[in-house]
């Protein structure tokens, strides 16, 4: 069985809208409000070598899809298998792409054989995959910053309490914290 890992840049507040650039008033939030420090995204190096593919929502593949196959620092998300659930897209560009329909696709995903499934962005999914129970485990990258208002990775109103256990962690020299959870089940 695969391990599912919900990976996030977040503020402090759990605000995971626009890290990079978009349209959210704070866009690019990890870079033009906090001092950049190498270190901090060594987990993000790792997360590349390891993964055995990306999980990634309608909205997020949007975003992604036309940037993504440009870096040359992304080479191993573009070669994996990338996965989108969505009930509207149908032609995927983006090479390795498939699309999944549902959160009982993404547990099928979850059965077969592979390194990890990561999953970017998508506040919306990550809410429905750990409301699923499908989240194994948490990489979470915590900003000093309180951004006040957008998508946050965790539900306001939680049907079921989870609990999590402390798997790694680490504070940079720009206040930058890593946080690595694992789901208890």
């Amino acid at each position: 069985m695969r391990s599912l890992i919900v990976t996030e840049f977040m503020s402090l507040d759990g605000v995971i809208d626009s890290p990079g650039g978009g349209s959210y008033p704070h866009a690019g939030w990890t870079f033009k409000d906090v001092q950049m420090d190498e270190a901090a995204y060594d987990i993000k190096g790792r997360e590349q070598q390891e993964a055995g593919a990306m999980l990634i929502g309608r909205v997020s593949y949007d975003e992604f899809a036309p940037v993504w196959p440009t870096m040359e620092e992304f080479a191993e998300y573009n070669a994996m298998p990338k996965y989108v659930v969505s009930t509207t897209l149908t032609d995927p560009q983006w090479h390795n792409t498939t699309v999944l329909r549902s959160l009982d696709e993404v547990a099928e995903l979850k059965q077969g054989e592979g390194g990890p499934i990561l999953v970017h962005g998508s506040a919306t999914l990550a809410q429905g995959l750990a409301a699923a129970g499908l989240v194994d485990r948490y990489h979470l990258l915590v900003f000093p910053l309180l951004l006040g208002g957008g998508r946050r990775l965790f539900a306001t109103e939680v049907a079921d309490k989870q609990r999590l256990t402390l798997a790694e962690h680490a504070t940079y020299r720009n206040g930058v914290q890593l946080a690595v959870y694992d789901v208890l089940r």
